[in-house]
């Protein structure tokens, strides 16, 4: 009963990134926490290759149209990268089991998650305020950041979060690339969003595993509920008023948030 229960977990965060591609991090790490039990470091180790495998196959599609701006990925991974390097070096030196360190990414994760709820309220008032298309020759223009240290500070500041917590790379990602590349159209920073997380999801959940903090039975429980979950949302995406689930989501997430810092 209880493997049904993880299956249908991974069905219902597939669903809801197939309607809005919020990160599955920002939902699946508080279920796993809070209806399941499981230890915050086991469902941050867990989460993070859930969210590799699963962002993988959108980002090949995305690929094969030529929606992916590879400048901005690369941009975005050199400061990402290296800070969950370093992330997981500090992890693997005090113990990721450790209650110092159980403490820290409750609290950390609580923080992201807050940060997210703002963030997915924020898109879903804003709306679709990114330009349309970018202008014949202005490419590179577009993938050029207001300054090139900005993408390094907030790669890194993100690369942190995302191997402390799992979340990181889907809604704040977003919001951040907005404000980084104005002139960048929102279906490409969405692309980039993507793409980007993939190589750092998979270091930190590689990481992760590396330190036995990845629960593998689970994590292919989840996968196998995930999958028609996203296919299924991904094709709900054009019959659901967007903006009224991004607002209930960004409360849900606000109340996780409060409930993991209160623990």
């Amino acid at each position: 009963m209880h493997d049904l229960a993880f299956v249908f977990a991974g069905f219902f965060v597939g669903l809801v990134v197939g309607l809005t591609g919020v990160g599955g991090g920002s939902l699946m790490t508080p279920i796993l926490i809070f209806f399941f039990g499981v230890k915050p470091y086991l469902a941050v180790g867990t989460d993070l290759l859930f969210a590799a495998f699963t962002k993988m196959s959108g980002t090949v599609k995305l690929a094969r149209a030529k929606r992916v701006d590879w400048r901005v990925v690369l941009q975005l991974s050199a400061g990402s990268i290296p800070a969950a390097l370093i992330t997981l070096y500090v992890l693997r030196t005090v113990g990721p089991a450790s209650a110092q360190v159980q403490s820290v990414m409750t609290t950390t994760l609580g923080v992201a998650l807050l940060l997210t709820a703002a963030a997915t309220l924020y898109k879903a008032v804003r709306g679709k305020a990114s330009p349309a298309k970018v202008a014949l020759g202005e490419e590179i223009l577009a993938a050029t950041p207001r300054h090139w240290s900005l993408p390094l500070l907030f790669g890194a500041v993100i690369g942190t979060l995302v191997t402390l917590t799992s979340v990181g790379a889907g809604a704040i990602g977003v919001t951040v690339l907005m404000i980084l590349y104005p002139r960048l159209p929102l279906m490409r920073i969405v692309a980039a969003d993507i793409a980007y997380a993939v190589p750092l999801t998979l270091v930190a959940g590689l990481g992760h595993a590396s330190l036995g903090s990845v629960d593998w039975p689970l994590l292919a429980k989840l996968l196998l509920g995930s999958i028609p979950g996203i296919w299924v949302g991904s094709h709900l995406m054009a019959r659901t008023p967007d903006r009224i689930i991004r607002s209930l989501l960004s409360v849900l997430l606000a109340y996780a948030g409060v409930k993991l810092i209160a623990l």
